[in-house]
């Protein structure tokens, strides 16, 4: 698959996962529910690995850092983001974790001394300020106290994780580890992980037999998980994380436009603006730069009369 592809079916995909996140949201514990999720996505994968005969046997090493990247990326990120939402708004909850490309950017250059171009931080600067406007109603009504702080430092936090987490699987494939056995023992680790939490936490492992909660975690599993971070991740090494990361700013954007046609979302000069800028930044940040030819010494003719 080339990359334009792959960028776009991580952004459709994800852009779409908040309708079956919320039909996961009632009888069973939303840590359950990721424990559920992620152990789908990694017998899924694990059954798919089988099949391809891909070699899946690695060094207690390797393990360690599948295990690593599992917790980051599959289990921490989600613990606190879960716990930042009981303290602040999805709004902003969404721009916290937007934050994720400016993270990685320095993770990139900290980790792989990765240089990134003027052209990536200016068109981050407008995917940026893009999701701001965009949720500037629900943000203007919020009040900087104690608990909002809180909520904002968990997301951060969760955010961190999962930058943490892709800088393992950056390392991973540059040690030619296949993206698809890495995850599949990522999510397993995730999943091993989320269970003990759920365990501490004291929640019950329940199940809903109901068509929309075993079909959001079939699509969140196979969807969201297996298709979308194999995709993500896999353009993490392609193109780097620092572009690769634009994709968490513009699939908020494409929640509206869902949310538009399933929920009746009225848009405002809010919508129209906000989703122009992330669109523009998308657009620089993804562009190919420019390079200015120099013109060559030798390639000069003197003429002489």
């Amino acid at each position: 698959m080339n990359n334009t592809f792959l960028y776009i079916i991580t952004v459709l995909i994800w852009g779409s996962t908040w309708i079956a996140i919320n039909y996961q949201l009632g009888d069973v514990a939303v840590e359950v529910s990721v424990v559920y999720r992620f152990a789908l996505a990694a017998l899924t994968l694990f059954i798919f690995a089988y099949f391809k005969k891909l070699p899946m046997q690695f060094s207690l090493y390797q393990h360690g850092l599948f295990a690593l990247f599992g917790v980051c990326l599959f289990g921490i990120n989600y613990v606190l983001l879960y716990n930042a939402q009981q303290h602040i708004n999805s709004a902003l909850t969404c721009i916290g974790f937007s934050s994720l490309m400016l993270i990685n950017i320095v993770n990139t250059r900290i980790f792989y001394k990765t240089k990134i171009t003027k052209q990536v931080y200016f068109g981050g600067a407008f995917g940026l300020f893009g999701i701001v406007v965009l949720f500037w109603p629900q943000l203007s009504d919020v009040e900087l106290g104690a608990a909002t702080l809180l909520g904002l430092t968990l997301c951060v936090m969760g955010t961190f994780s999962a930058s943490m987490g892709t800088m393992i699987s950056i390392r991973n494939q540059k040690n030619h580890i296949p993206v698809l056995p890495a995850n599949a023992w990522g999510m397993f680790y995730g999943a091993f992980f989320m269970a003990i939490v759920a365990v501490v936490k004291g929640k019950a492992f329940t199940f809903s037999y109901t068509f929309e909660y075993i079909s959001s975690l079939v699509y969140l599993s196979i969807f969201g998980s297996v298709i979308a971070f194999g995709c993500y991740l896999s353009l993490m090494t392609r193109i780097g994380a620092h572009k690769t990361s634009y994709a968490n700013i513009i699939f908020p954007g494409i929640a509206v436009i869902i949310s538009t046609f399933f929920e009746g979302f009225v848009w405002s000069s809010y919508t129209v603006i906000g989703l122009m800028l992330m669109v523009v930044g998308n657009l620089i940040v993804l562009s190919k730069p420019r390079k200015t030819k120099a013109l060559k010494t030798s390639d000069k003719k003197v003429i002489t009369a």
